[in-house]
């Protein structure tokens, strides 16, 4: 859904039209309500920080500072109908805000007042980005029904080629808006420098296109190449849609107001990326704001996660109607989301509605296995994993996590027979894997058997991770197993330093320590790994060995295991 922002530096930096914030002065009496927005507004939380904001703004309501703070605030909540109102106030005030008139912009386009926000554009380009502008205008200007001024305004977005992309991809919906389906169709398959089909959206809007210049089975081609290996409910619709009828109604963009909302659509996704996403999801609002699409709140929504403002997230992805064909993705991601909120009870209540509304796809029982997995509920998940599998008789190279995943499940519940089928299986689908490799290798090495091919396994995962902290681990646990310990020393060494406060890697490196005589960075290292909160039965055996060294430790457990043979 995202783009990533290939501009030119110039342009980029340009697109990012909304100026940091103000601190607000913390005037006498406001101190309180005033730090805890300013907290919240610093980790993006949007609904505490409007909160606060708010209570200071009942205290000083003409402070331009705190206005524009709790305007943002507002709009990252979703709250665009108080932001308006907010808007209204810093726009009469002495400090220039580009988000107030941007709010205010979007309010005159929502209630198609293009008169009013043709006159909030005059003189804009010059506060507004190349981009921003040159779409806003145009579509406004077709909002006043002047095409062939719209048609201009596309026009002149030439340079960069970046600028010229997004100019005609709009040009070839405004055009199809108003019923020149042949010019939308020509433009958006594009010449030798190949289409305009830029995101999903896009793909839908040409797909619709096709089907009023007859060429439906183009179409559909189009279509079915885009569900291979995907289970995207919204563009499976379409296409039966069209399968079923020819031609369907232009629905993507009907009027400029939608065509505004693409707009804000457009530049959320380019800039959604981690340093820009603040940016990104005053757009993405606005976006939902012009056009409550599911296409919108699940941009909202992925924008918010990435901020970790999961609770938010969950919030927008329960706004998708459950007869929307994107209700079964905003059900996955509210499940994703809140499995990131720490609510994994939740998120499995989520998926097993799932089960019962969409039971037929594979990726729905897929989800509820990660998420009883991730609670540690393993026969519940193996059910679950065991489901998906079954409804995937020709297992494709993608589904080699399925298997992974299974295969931990069925580890866990000490099932290592079919737990090692099942990592085999997900190596003859990827081969190469590293995670498989790793969990495979280093459950054999556990075992204490095939020890050679373990090693080998390992080898290969750290050739293709060698900054990955736990398969360097398993790297140096191989060899110390295998009694190789001064190889060993150089492996966990660096898994320490890759993964410094892991508990097990600690351990670990303490044992390799001693065995090569390096007794007191031996219990250097067992101390350090206590101060991480090992695991109790891991726990136990550390400080055990703190007390009598390892080779105690070693000799215990080998009589032990020799009278539970004996009985």
């Amino acid at each position: 859904m995202k783009f990533g922002c290939f501009f030119p530096g110039a342009i980029c930096a340009a697109v990012l039209a909304l100026p940091e914030v103000l601190p607000a002065a913390a005037a006498q009496g406001l101190a309180g309500a005033y730090l805890a927005g300013n907290q919240a507004h610093r980790d993006n939380n949007y609904q505490v920080a409007a909160h606060y904001y708010g209570q200071a703004l009942a205290r000083d309501p003409s402070d331009p500072y705190l206005l524009n703070n709790a305007l943002l605030a507002f709009v990252g909540k979703g709250d665009v109908d108080r932001a308006v109102a907010l808007a209204y106030k810093v726009a009469s005030g002495p400090v220039p805000s580009r988000l107030a008139e941007m709010v205010l912009l979007s309010e005159a386009i929502r209630k198609e007042d293009f008169d009013r926000a043709d006159a909030a554009l005059n003189g804009a380009d010059d506060r507004f980005s190349p981009l921003l502008f040159g779409l806003l205008s145009a579509w406004v200007a077709l909002g006043q029904g002047q095409m062939s001024t719209a048609g201009d305004r596309f026009d002149s977005m030439q340079n960069p080629a970046a600028l010229r992309l997004f100019g005609q991809y709009h040009k070839a919906l405004a055009l199809a808006s108003v019923g020149d389906f042949e010019t939308a169709d020509r433009i958006l398959t594009g010449d030798e420098n190949g289409s305009l089909r830029l995101n999903r959206g896009s793909l839908i809007a040409h797909a619709q296109i096709m089907t009023h210049v007859g060429k439906e089975a183009d179409a559909l081609n189009l279509l079915n190449e885009a569900l291979r290996g995907t289970s995207d409910q919204g563009l499976a619709a379409l296409r039966d849609q069209i399968e079923a009828g020819g031609e369907v109604d232009f629905t993507y963009i009907r009027s400029a107001r939608d065509g505004t909302a693409e707009v804000f659509l457009t530049l959320a996704g380019v800039l959604g990326r981690e340093e820009n996403e603040r940016y990104a999801i005053v757009y993405a609002r606005l976006a939902e704001y012009l056009n409550p699409t599911s296409e919108a709140i699940l941009l909202t929504a992925e924008v918010l996660r990435e901020q970790g403002q999961y609770d938010l997230a969950a919030r927008a992805y329960a706004r998708v109607a459950q007869d929307d064909p994107m209700f079964l993705d905003a059900e996955l991601g509210r499940a994703d989301a809140l499995v990131e909120a720490d609510k994994r009870d939740a998120a499995i209540e989520v998926l097993r509605g799932l089960t019962r509304s969409h039971g037929d796809v594979p990726r729905v029982h897929m989800s509820l296995g990660d998420a009883l997995r991730g609670a540690e509920r393993y026969a519940e998940a193996t059910e679950a994993y065991d489901r998906a599998v079954d409804m995937i008789p020709n297992p494709a190279p993608n589904h080699w996590f399925l298997f992974y995943a299974r295969g931990i499940t069925n580890e866990r519940e000490n099932r290592w027979d079919n737990a090692e089928a099942d990592f085999r299986r997900a190596l003859e689908l990827n081969p190469d894997q590293p995670l498989v490799l790793n969990y495979l290798g280093y459950s054999l090495v556990e075992f204490g058997i095939k020890l050679e091919e373990a090693q080998a396994m390992i080898e290969k995962a750290v050739a293709q991770r060698p900054n990955d902290g736990y398969i360097t681990d398993s790297l140096g646990w191989v060899l110390y197993r295998v009694g190789k310990f001064q190889e060993a020393v150089a492996p966990m060494e660096r898994a320490v330093s890759l993964v410094p406060d892991d508990p097990i890697i600690n351990d670990h490196l303490g044992d390799v320590y001693w065995m090569v005589g390096r007794q007191r960075e031996a219990r250097f290292q067992w101390r350090r790994a206590l101060s991480f909160d090992p695991e109790e039965k891991e726990e136990i055996r550390i400080r055990r060995k703190l007390e009598v060294g390892l080779d105690a430790v070693l000799a215990e457990e080998k009589n032990l295991e020799t009278a539970s043979g004996d009985d």
